[in-house]
């Protein structure tokens, strides 16, 4: 597995080490490559709830036992829209972080994993306010223990927001993000575009799963918009508009683009963050990638000019290299060194 070097220095750097392995050069492979190359899940970890302070729980996921030990820092894994400890990219990472110096820990959206969260709401591409309490209850546990994290995708836009809203007094002491949506107002219409309606189907038919599993529960059915109207689920817009906004405080799909999206927020990180995005990712608006003049001095950009959505497969069709296995150890390793 190849190793990537990272100015880990106070320089803003555009850095560019990516390739896409033989065979692998279109988004659309990079994106559903792993998918189907891998099997899952292959790690078994265990599962602990944290009830959280509107009593409603989070699921946290561990492969072994989290322990208190300056030398291992916690790596707090975010995932993707409708993705869990069992989506390959979370899976492959862990496998690396165990044979490293890290500790990791995968918290769950609410009602992701397959189970149905207690209360109408559920979570959001801005919901910084939940990892936010479960990093505090980690510290409180752990207290010696640096705190690290990734996200990918929707959990990495939620990491980016929670960095730059909490800016010095972040708990973090390094973070990556992986082909996070970063203005949701242009992520929804590219969505909409060619072939990336296929993936915007495939995850609303999962959220109205999703939706469909707590709708068992009469009092949470209630408190919820209709599911049998097809017309709530024909687009990102839509299901927002109806479902995602009114069910988390949002005056609206505008109001909650908006005041969900992290490149606002960019400027006001303070931790070493490297963001990872490939400008042929089909679920992004090239336009939404800031340049370097948009992030502040802590924030590293690795922008390659393909690897889809949450792929960066190297190597070759036949013999595929998972770049992002190698880039993210890397980085937290040279922060943790330092």
């Amino acid at each position: 597995m190849s190793h990537t070097a990272f100015d880990t220095g106070k320089e803003k750097s555009l850095i560019n080490h990516f390739q896409p392995g033989i065979g692998l050069g279109n988004c659309h492979l990079q994106t559903i490559f792993s998918r189907y190359h891998r099997p899952r899940p292959w790690i078994r970890t265990q599962l602990q709830w944290f009830t959280t302070p509107d009593q409603d729980r989070l699921a946290l996921h561990t492969p072994t036992p989290l322990c208190d030990n300056r030398e291992r820092p916690i790596v707090l894994i975010l995932h993707g829209l409708e993705g869990s400890v069992e989506s390959p990219y979370v899976q492959g990472l862990m496998q690396v972080l165990m044979g490293t110096k890290f500790q990791v820990a995968v918290m769950h959206f609410r009602g992701c994993g397959g189970i149905p969260n207690q209360l109408p709401r559920a979570y959001h591409s801005g919901d910084s306010e939940d990892p936010r309490w479960l990093a505090t209850q980690l510290r409180e546990h752990y207290p010696n223990t640096p705190l690290m994290a990734v996200g990918y995708s929707l959990g990495g836009n939620v990491l980016l927001k929670w960095l730059g809203e909490d800016g010095e007094g972040s708990p973090l002491s390094a973070a990556v993000s992986v082909s996070a949506p970063l203005d949701l107002h242009l992520s929804s219409r590219r969505m909409n575009l060619g072939f990336s309606k296929v993936y915007q189907r495939h995850l609303l038919t999962s959220l109205k799963e999703s939706l469909g599993r707590k709708a068992q529960d009469p009092a949470l059915a209630k408190a919820m918009p209709p599911l049998n109207q097809a017309r709530y689920f024909s687009n990102f817009r839509n299901f927002d508009d109806h479902f995602t906004a009114p069910l988390h405080g949002f005056q609206g799909v505008d109001d909650y683009y908006t005041r969900a999206s992290s490149r606002p927020f960019l400027k006001n990180i303070a931790r070493p963050t490297l963001l990872i995005h490939a400008m042929d990712d089909p679920f992004v608006c090239p336009d939404a990638v800031p340049g370097s003049s948009e992030v502040s001095p802590s924030v590293q950009l690795a922008i390659s000019k393909r690897g889809g959505h949450v792929g960066f497969v190297s190597g070759s069709l036949w013999r595929p290299e998972y770049w992002l296995e190698s880039a993210i150890p890397d980085f937290l390793g040279q922060i943790q060194g330092k």
